[in-house]
């Protein structure tokens, strides 16, 4: 027994020895107190747990956005730069104004304006709720931000017409297809305080003119009117009963319209639902006499300006702020029938979201759908302006006196091309012959210390070595370009 006890005391001497300092006395106290140390473990677990959850939490970067949404590539923009250009252009020819409204909005103007019921409204928005507990949507359309803006900052005097151009991306939560993304781009023109039709005819001349513009040839406008308040209320209880007694016949979501928008089961596109739809009672047919006058008149204007269409009874639109006129622009290449656009009258709109009473009319294009229909179609793209002068350099100083030249000849309004990144002056000459330049300027070390520049004509081949001073006037005789004097050429 002593040689038992005095060797257990020589193990726990050795053990005292390797323990040393905090360590021991961690060891000494966790033994006195079983419960406490039992808590620092778990609590250390948690820790080096918690620090292999929150490596776990880090998620792959995803080389790619989200689902209905596309990047919009260099190759694709000539056809954009084109569309963008005729936009520019028919805007301020037909006296409209520019116009920009936020991405995003209370979520409640679109319910008001757009209406409960409807898909856009029910399925397609992007609602969320901010850290300030506001609750905005991302905007399915432009006209609601539009008309907003329109009563926000006070345009009802402004002189009438008042006519309003806006371009950007729009959102709507749906199943995408070619030409239809959850992200996509709409060009909207609205016109805002008339009523004559006149104004209906005008707005579809300036779609058909931007449409025939881009080498959209083929189209053709589907037109309808749906009344106003005053008759609508008496077709809408005929078109329920008429509904109630297919109603058998309809798909889930048209017999959920039937409580809420029955005129929605006229825009269905399920086949059963169309085949029901054909026979129902036409809105032509039921109209007072205001909104029978104003479509008879349109269509009147229509034959003036020779604008194919075609009188769609089922066409309806999907938002509710639509009264009268309603149409769609559709494409008939290859025999299949593709919406690029449409639009309609919306009388009741700004009263609806606190203005007063303004009669209004617009409409929309999809944009990506219209750069769809340009490639199918082999139509025009965008050609951008040719540089008329190239500057090769070679040399570090030769680049310091080659970019103040450039932006001299910028001032200038002369248009040149460059090519600063490269060094050799062989592959800088090959550049300017592909671009077809009619003058190239070249700048090397002699010309950089010099103060001179080497002037080719590209045409005749020859060459001049000119002070750098009076390089501009030499390069606008080459090009026959008339000196500016006050503002005006002479």
């Amino acid at each position: 027994m002593p040689r038992k006890k005095a060797a257990k005391k020589s193990r726990k001497a050795a053990v005292k020895r390797k323990l040393s300092g905090k360590k021991y006395a961690r060891k000494k106290f966790a033994k006195k107190n079983p419960r406490k140390r039992t808590a620092a473990a778990k609590a250390t677990n948690k820790k080096s747990s918690g620090a292999v959850n929150q490596s776990q939490v880090v998620e792959p970067i995803l080389l790619q956005p989200p689902r209905g949404m596309k990047d919009i590539l260099p190759g694709e923009q000539e056809y954009w730069n084109r569309i963008r250009q005729v936009l520019d252009k028919s805007y301020m020819r037909y006296g409209f104004q520019r116009i920009d409204t936020p991405l995003v909005e209370f979520t409640n103007l679109f319910i008001r304006s757009i209406g409960e019921g409807t898909d856009v409204v029910d399925k397609e928005l992007y609602s969320f709720t901010t850290k300030g507990k506001d609750r905005v949507s991302l905007r399915p359309e432009l006209t609601a931000g539009i008309a907003r803006a329109y009563i926000q900052h006070g345009m009802n005097v402004l002189p009438k017409p008042i006519k309003l151009f806006s371009i950007g991306p729009v959102y709507r939560y749906d199943r995408p297809q070619e030409g239809r993304y959850r992200e996509h781009w709409q060009a909207n023109f609205d016109i805002f305080g008339e009523d004559d039709p006149v104004l209906d005819a005008q707005i579809m001349q300036l779609a058909y003119q931007v449409l025939t513009s881009l080498g959209i040839k083929n189209i053709q406008f589907q037109v309808n009117t749906i009344g106003c308040a005053d008759c609508r209320d008496g077709y809408v209880d005929m078109l329920t009963s008429y509904f109630e007694s297919k109603k058998n016949k309809l798909c889930r979501t048209c017999k959920d319209r039937l409580k809420n928008n029955p005129l929605r089961i006229l825009d269905c596109k399920e086949d059963k639902c169309v085949q029901v739809a054909t026979n129902a009672p036409q809105t032509v047919n039921h109209l007072c006499e205001g909104c029978r006058n104003h479509f008879k008149n349109l269509l009147e204007y229509l034959d003036e300006l020779e604008i194919p269409y075609m009188i769609n009874p089922q066409l309806v639109r999907g938002l509710d702020y639509y009264t009268r006129t309603v149409f769609e622009i559709w494409t008939l290449e290859d025999g299949k029938k593709k919406s690029l656009g449409g639009g309609g009258r919306y009388d009741n709109l700004i009263a609806n979201i606190g203005g007063e009473p303004t009669p209004a009319i617009g409409f929309g294009l999809g944009l990506e759908r219209v750069a769809l229909e340009m490639k199918k179609v082999k139509a025009k793209s965008y050609e951008p302006p040719k540089p008329k002068v190239f500057i090769a350099q070679l040399g570090n100083l030769a680049k310091k006196k080659s970019l103040n030249l450039f932006a001299t000849m910028e001032k200038s309004s002369i248009l040149v091309a460059e090519s600063f990144g490269r060094g050799s002056l062989k592959s800088q000459l090959r550049m300017a012959n592909k671009l077809g330049v009619e003058v190239t300027l070249i700048i090397g070390q002699k010309e950089a210390l010099d103060g001179t520049v080497i002037v080719k004509n590209m045409t005749t081949g020859t060459q001049e070595t000119v002070p750098i001073e009076k390089v501009i006037n030499v390069i606008k005789k080459i090009l026959k370009i008339k000196p500016v004097f006050n503002g005006k050429k002479n």
